[in-house]
């Protein structure tokens, strides 16, 4: 059969060789099967004598939201059925690394849009080029004509929802992927300043087995444990991925302060200055999750929300003070667990160039902790619930309280998350935008508010259109919804691949 599986395939290509056959190697998404594809796999056969194909597997498509188009069975069969393939399978892996070893082809065969291995940002090519001269084979690129299998699906066989799929369209009239990705890389540039409360997010994870047999509780048998650096540490990482220099204030407990994992968690290119709360512990918000559902079943937190004493506090005003106009913007991400007091509030205010606030509303503040602690604000990211919260308003409409708080704060630029209704982006004139919401597959919301935080916060600062922040944060809102916590922080190649599956 031309459809096999990989070990059934690397006996076939040990027995072609030894009959002194060319075995050549394609490998591949292939989405969607086009005439680029069929001339690519016409000139790979023409390379030797017999050509096998492998097919990446769904697990492993890294092409954004909605892909692949078609399941690894169907992608293979197809594959499978065009004439000048003699061999398909789908591979185990997420490259073609582990394959090439296994198989080993005399030529291992790429598009021409893959020859300048300084194109290629994820790496692979050149690894993989490392492993075809490990075994002894060779590379080779194909010369024709080049078409995208995303682009072609975005245009004419997109599965996104309807709604989607239409705010797609329209926003692909009024902004260029090349734009976006053109500010991502002007963010390089920024020096910027993240302060807030440090939060180590803990997870056990648990198997529930049913009510006690004494008392009306829910029992749970242990299965593993993570530890994230939340919180503010989460933020700076995020910015650190995108910005050329990154200094992180905030406050470590005095009593179990985990200073040496936090230190191992944060970027190399952010600098970190803390100070201690005396007998107090470095906040945990430990959460009881089951491990199969990855449902939450109960939290707690491990807090001493009191702050600085006035002589630690005195110090940090100080030292921001000396510093602050270092850099281009600062970027406020408060908790409220006492990282940031009334009076560094006062000082971020009057000082900073361009100052970025979220405030959020949680279980340990809820009710005491709101926005308008702040006097000032250029770019203000909050949720839904966060400013009917601080309006006092339950059901009404949210653009008329987003224009007093606007008013209130003095931003150039305000947004509100909506979760699954995406989000709105107002001005500093009233007029404001709705963007819908991209998320596909949620695993976890931790931590998803403070990637949309600290991706517009820069996107504002360089001055993007309401237009773009509002898609851009639903965009790193989606990828972090895929993820657990504060797991992996957004990076570059896996926004330009969200971004590219939705505007190429």
């Amino acid at each position: 059969m031309k459809l096999t599986d990989l070990n059934t395939l690397a006996d076939t290509i040990r027995e072609l060789k030894e009959q002194g056959k060319t075995v050549v190697h394609c490998h591949g998404v292939f989405d969607l099967l086009h005439i680029g594809h069929i001339r690519y796999f016409e000139e790979a056969a023409s390379m030797g004598d017999v050509l096998v194909v492998t097919v990446t597997p769904d697990r492993f498509v890294d092409k954004g939201p909605y892909r692949p188009a078609f399941p690894e069975e169907l992608r293979a069969e197809a594959v499978a059925s065009l004439k000048m393939v003699h061999y398909a399978a789908i591979n185990a892996w997420p490259t073609a690394e582990e394959t090439l070893r296994l198989l080993r082809p005399d030529v291992y065969v790429k598009g021409s849009e893959f020859k300048k291995l300084v194109s290629d940002k994820t790496g692979k090519i050149q690894r993989e080029n490392d492993v075809v001269d490990e075994i002894g084979a060779r590379i080779a690129f194909t010369h024709d004509i080049v078409f995208s299998s995303s682009n072609l699906i975005n245009r004419y066989l997109s599965n996104l929802p309807r709604e989607i799929d239409d705010y797609i369209k329209l926003f692909r009239t009024r902004n260029s992927l090349s734009e976006i990705t053109q500010l991502l890389e002007r963010m390089a540039e920024l020096r910027v300043l993240v302060i807030g409360d440090t939060i180590l997010d803990e997870y056990q994870y648990c198997e529930p087995m049913g009510k006690s047999t004494k008392d009306p509780v829910l029992t749970v048998k242990y299965q593993s444990r993570d530890l994230f650096a939340g919180g503010v540490l989460a933020v700076a990482n995020h910015v650190a991925n995108f910005a050329g220099l990154v200094q992180l204030v905030t406050v470590i407990g005095e009593r179990d302060s985990h200073e040496a994992f936090i230190r191992s968690q944060l970027k190399d290119n952010v600098a970190l200055y803390h100070e201690v709360q005396k007998g107090a512990p470095t906040l945990i918000k430990r959460r009881f999750v089951d491990g199969y559902s990855f449902n939450k079943m109960f939290e707690v937190y491990i807090m001493d929300d009191s702050g600085l004493c006035k002589e630690k506090e005195s110090i940090m005003c100080q030292w921001l003070e000396g510093n602050i106009d270092k850099y281009d913007l600062v970027i406020a991400s408060d908790f409220g667990h006492g990282a940031i007091s009334d009076a560094i509030v006062s000082l971020l205010c009057e000082k900073s160039l361009f100052l970025a606030v979220n405030a959020q509303a949680n279980s340990g503040n809820r009710g005491f902790h709101t926005v308008t602690r702040y006097q000032r604000a250029d770019y203000a990211c909050i949720a839904e619930h966060e400013i009917r919260l601080e309006m006092r308003n339950k059901n009404g409409s949210i653009q008329p309280m987003m224009q007093k708080l606007s008013a209130h704060l003095g931003t150039k630029q305000f947004v509100v998350t909506r979760g699954r209704k995406g989000n709105v982006v107002m001005n500093d004139t009233g007029v404001s935008v709705d963007v819908p919401a991209f998320a596909t597959h949620v695993v976890d919301r931790v931590g998803a508010g403070d990637t949309v935080f600290s991706l517009t916060a820069m996107a504002s600062y360089l001055g993007a259109s309401d237009e773009v922040i509002g898609f851009l944060g639903n965009v790193v809102g989606a990828i972090s919804v895929g993820v657990i916590g504060n797991k992996k922080s957004i990076d570059k190649l896996s926004l330009n691949t969200f971004l590219t599956s939705l505007l190429k």
